[in-house]
């Protein structure tokens, strides 16, 4: 079987944190895929990329992003070229057809540990946008209208970082309910960010913690690897 490689952005103002994230998961995923190697990096780290690929033939990647955007399509495609690597790259984790359905449950969960129904729980989706990358900002809304399908799923607003609609000004208008980061490793958006925003606009909701460090996550992408 092809080994697997985890490939994640990570955060290049403090890469270590993020890079032993991403390997624990690779471990947890390798752990539900026995005689497969599965290996996890972050682009961030100097270095990180070479040392997962060493000694490997004909790896799969698995970009655990968000989107379907400028990094996977361009920067890591680059950067595997750059360095003589022959990959067969999967879907990222932010479009697995498995997701929206692991966020419902998460929503469903966390609505019944507040007592209230899902939906008098609204939710805003908060994500990190782009100016740039389309698809940064597009696929977070891609997924509130599949979530919005669902029977009984609570009022969904998107929110971004980056862009408009800013989150502070989402949470000032949302002011209770559920806040689910739409990301893929606690970094400075999740720990700062997103946190310091919905103190400012006086938000009474529960953040939760993002999607990407759910404990049915490595599951998930155990899955999405076996599918192929």
């Amino acid at each position: 079987m092809n080994p697997v490689i985890l490939i994640a952005h990570g955060s290049p103002s403090d890469p270590e944190p993020q890079e032993e994230a991403l390997r624990a998961l690779a471990g947890a995923v390798g752990a539900l895929l026995p005689g497969r190697e599965v290996r996890g990096a972050t682009l961030a780290m100097p270095g990180s990329l070479e040392t997962a690929l060493e000694g490997l033939e004909s790896p799969w990647i698995y970009p655990f992003f968000m989107a379907e955007g400028w990094f996977t399509r361009t920067e890591l495609p680059r950067r595997l070229a750059a360095l003589g690597v022959e990959a067969r790259q999967l879907a990222p984790f932010g479009v697995d057809p498995a997701l929206p359905d692991l966020i419902t449950r998460v929503l469903k969960a966390a609505a019944r540990e507040t007592g209230k129904p899902l939906t008098d729980s609204p939710l805003i989706l908060v994500a990190h946008g782009s100016k740039i990358a389309r698809k940064s900002r597009n696929s977070v809304y891609e997924m509130a209208e599949t979530l919005g399908r669902n029977p009984g799923m609570s009022p969904i607003h998107v929110a971004l970082i980056e862009e408009p609609p800013f989150l502070k000004d989402v949470a000032e208008t949302v002011s209770d309910g559920l806040c689910l980061p739409f990301f893929a490793l606690r970094a400075g958006h999740v720990m700062g960010d997103i946190p310091e925003a919905l103190q400012e606009a006086g938000y009474h909701g529960r953040l939760l913690p993002e999607i990407g460090a759910h404990r049915e996550v490595p599951a998930l992408i155990a899955q999405a690897i076996s599918r192929g």
